[in-house]
């Protein structure tokens, strides 16, 4: 099964595989079909402004955000696991080294997007 690469020591970046507090954040859970989980996240992320889909799988969504002043990049992925009902993901700035908390609030917002939906 595929992995999210692990955050780096700095603090621009969450992750549901993550096992330090700096970078954990809690998984999305889903009682829907994996491809039905899957197309409400894409359905939620159409929402957010600034965002690319780059690469889907059955099981895998990779987007790129990006901000609007200074037009970083921020690669969000999307894990679905199916025997667990678990949707793990990752949300990390390419550069820099902080990124005040976007990506967590990011993540948040995005959870709050998908609730009761999944």
């Amino acid at each position: 099964m595929r992995q999210l690469a692990p955050c780096p020591s700095s603090p621009n970046c969450v992750s549901t595989q993550a096992h330090d507090q700096d970078h954990a954040i809690k998984p999305l859970r889903y009682q829907k079909s994996k491809a039905e989980a899957k197309q409400v996240v894409k359905d939620s992320i159409l929402s957010l402004p600034r965002t690319k889909l780059v690469e889907e799988d059955e099981t895998y969504l990779h987007y790129e955000f990006t901000s609007l002043l200074l037009r970083f990049v921020d690669d969000v992925e999307f894990l679905f696991a199916d025997e667990t009902k678990t949707i793990h993901f990752r949300s990390a700035s390419r550069t820099g080294h902080s990124d005040f908390g976007v990506n967590r609030r990011r993540m948040e917002e995005i959870r709050k997007l998908v609730e009761g939906k999944l």
